[in-house]
């Protein structure tokens, strides 16, 4: 228990850190006028203007990388390493950074092309014509993510347990969900924890189990987690965060159209539409971030609750649920009850202590 609360602690620290040193860094580039150097320098630089954009995004990310490489690498390497929650090698570590780091800055350049495009092209209602451009490419992203950017990260198979996935398809069935299949995941080459998903939109809709959790893990327990998962589906949970975010990027992007003006005087630029205004863009994703972060977190904590309910009555198997949450806790080294104040902030899940309990009161769904 020590070390879980351990383990949480130096995250929630490091997480708190990240966001207002990542704050400091983009203030410290607008209001320099480093930002404004930059662009002016790539315009004099490249003859052909339209690579000034995908060149000032790859500079200022290779800068903040390099920036923030210290507490990236204690976060996500050593940390986890020091708790015995990792065995990946350094050199493996590096490589994965690098997809990541190439993925990122392709789906960033995607998004803000379009934001200085449509800027330049409807300057009355840029914020709305962003907001839905920005939602469409997200639910692009959900349908080829597994299909594309897991196989980057991981190898991918069919379920080999044919028992597991007889089982498996049949709660889909039962729970009227379509998928076109079970894989696992090789998990344990970058983490010891166990995580299972139901991903996809439409065709590319499935179901994956990292090794990590198929191999130690009761049949009854995968089928209770994969009941919840299925729960998100049957409930509409998907759609209802999807309208959630949406919401909450329409209102970011509006609130941007209002007020970037009295920003933008703040830190001596002269338009929204000049690349250099992209860190105080950024600075608003931030500040904006903090503030609709809980909000998100206590939404998403609803239907966490109602995804477990109607997960134990479609299974009956509340045993299964409360050994497998306490596996769970144990192999992910999870915060069993936080303190108020930090799951109010970091938790979009509730936390472990309060599912059992949850269970153990008893109630659900009634699956029609």
């Amino acid at each position: 228990m020590n070390q879980a609360k351990n383990y949480s602690r130096q995250r929630y620290t490091l997480s708190i850190i990240g966001t207002f040193y990542s704050l400091a860094l983009l203030i410290i580039f607008a209001a320099s006028g480093l930002s404004k150097t930059l662009e002016q320098a790539l315009f004099g630089i490249l003859s052909r203007h339209y690579l000034v954009l995908p060149a000032y995004l790859l500079a200022i990310s290779l800068a903040y990388y390099l920036l923030d490489f210290p507490l990236n690498f204690y976060g996500s390497y050593s940390l986890e390493h020091k708790f015995s929650l990792s065995k990946e090698r350094f050199r493996n570590w590096c490589i994965d950074q690098f997809k990541a780091g190439v993925i990122s800055y392709c789906i960033a350049l995607v998004l803000i092309f379009a934001f200085y495009y449509i800027l330049g092209h409807n300057p009355q209602y840029w914020w709305l014509a962003i907001s839905l451009f920005w939602i469409f490419f997200s639910l692009v992203l959900a349908r080829l993510t597994p299909i594309i950017i897991i196989p980057l990260f991981f190898k991918y198979k069919k379920l080999s347990d044919e028992d597991l996935r007889s089982r498996i398809m049949h709660l889909a069935e039962k729970m009227k969900v379509k998928i076109i299949d079970c894989f696992e995941i090789d998990f344990s080459k970058k983490t010891l924890k166990a995580n299972a998903a139901f991903v996809g939109m439409g065709k590319t809709r499935r179901v994956i189990l990292a090794d990590t959790l198929k191999d130690k893990y009761s049949a009854d327990e995968i089928e209770v987690i994969l009941a919840h998962e299925f729960a998100h589906y049957r409930l509409k949970h998907l759609w209802k965060l999807v309208i959630f975010n949406s919401s909450v990027t329409i209102i970011l992007f509006y609130l941007i159209f209002l007020t970037s003006h009295f920003a933008l005087e703040i830190f001596s630029l002269n338009s929204l539409s000049d690349f250099a205004a992209l860190p105080v863009i950024l600075i608003y994703f931030l500040l904006f971030g903090l503030v609709t972060q809980p909000l998100g977190n206590f939404f998403s904590r609803k239907l966490e609750k109602n995804a477990d309910k109607m997960a134990l009555s479609v299974t009956g198997k509340k045993e299964a649920f409360i050994s497998m949450m306490n596996k769970l806790a144990e192999q992910n080294l999870a915060d069993r009850k936080p303190h108020p104040i930090i799951k109010f902030f970091f938790f979009d899940h509730p936390p472990i202590d309060e599912r059992i309990s949850l269970t153990k009161k008893g109630g659900g769904f009634k699956v029609k």
